[in-house]
């Protein structure tokens, strides 16, 4: 299935997108509607998987043209977990932009987290902040949709935990990161989560993940690598974090975004007012955003 939230006459409702993405419907379990996926989430919390066979579309059908839609979880009750520098290439020119050596192996993986009051949806416009940003980036990367709450998950088990995988760009001031010698200042401004434009549930997507991965700036492809090229993979990243924290119902994983980002060309191509952007993963989708 392909969950998405959508917006019609000034209404917002979970939905499931039909296979040739032309109209959605209402999500329904027994009579009840949802505003949105998360909250689709949270009411199942308890069972992901045994529960789909519990959903079914209502009877109106809307045509994609007459409805918006919006990030699938346009509230994440939890900020994102990003990884940095999941993709090889990508540390070889992160260090290369700072300056710093790079040995050529990662042996931990690097986490952080993304504050998102809102999460944009594709065609809403990215805010660049450029009273304080002078570096934008793009990044795109698979979102990973946890479905239930999982604790002491091993690597075996990690899969069915995922709900689903959805497209993010994980939008970047580089020079707040350099500045506050962190990530989350320059990760968290509002906007710089596009997501979407859909959830493809994990029975569509197969394990592990493989799948295309791109990203083109006014028509230019700036990223393209596929998502079985992760320095640590799904199954990694679920049980080593469940080993010392609950992962709950809903919360979101960004497996980091491959070489090909704005800071990783000489000189840097950095984005500007009018850009547009494009997140795309085989399968789930595009996100396209202008930068204002």
């Amino acid at each position: 299935m392909k969950f998405v939230t959508f917006e019609i006459n000034e209404e917002r409702f979970a939905g499931i997108l039909s296979d040739d993405r032309k109209t959605v419907n209402k999500l329904m379990v027994y009579e009840n509607v949802f505003s949105d996926i998360g909250e689709l989430i949270e009411y199942f919390k308890f069972d992901t998987i045994s529960n789909l066979d519990r959903i079914r579309k209502s009877e109106e059908k809307f045509n994609i043209e007459d409805v918006k839609i919006l990030a699938p979880i346009p509230f994440p009750k939890q900020d994102i977990i990003c990884l940095g520098i999941n993709y090889m290439a990508h540390a070889e020119e992160s260090a290369r932009y700072k300056k710093e050596d790079f040995g050529g192996k990662r042996e931990y993986a690097v986490y952080f987290s993304k504050r998102v009051n809102e999460a944009i949806g594709d065609g809403d416009y990215i805010d660049g902040h450029f009273d304080i940003v002078d570096s934008l980036d793009y990044e795109a990367e698979l979102g990973v949709i946890i479905g239930k709450d999982c604790k002491d998950v091993s690597k075996n088990d990690a899969f069915s935990y995922v709900l689903g995988y959805t497209v993010i760009n994980d939008v970047s001031a580089r020079n707040l990161q350099t500045q506050h010698k962190q990530w989350y200042f320059g990760k968290s401004l509002d906007g710089f989560t596009p997501m979407g434009p859909c959830i493809v549930t994990a029975d569509e997507i197969g394990n592990p993940p493989v799948l295309d991965i791109c990203s083109r700036v006014n028509g230019e492809v700036r990223q393209k690598s596929r998502t079985d090229l992760f320095i640590f993979d799904v199954p990694h990243v679920i049980s080593e974090l469940s080993k010392g924290m609950t992962l709950k119902a809903g919360t979101i994983i960004s497996m980091g975004t491959p070489a090909g980002v704005g800071m990783g060309f000489v000189p840097p191509k950095f984005l500007k007012s009018g850009d547009v952007v494009e997140c795309e993963i085989e399968n789930i989708g595009c996100i396209k955003n202008i930068v204002k």
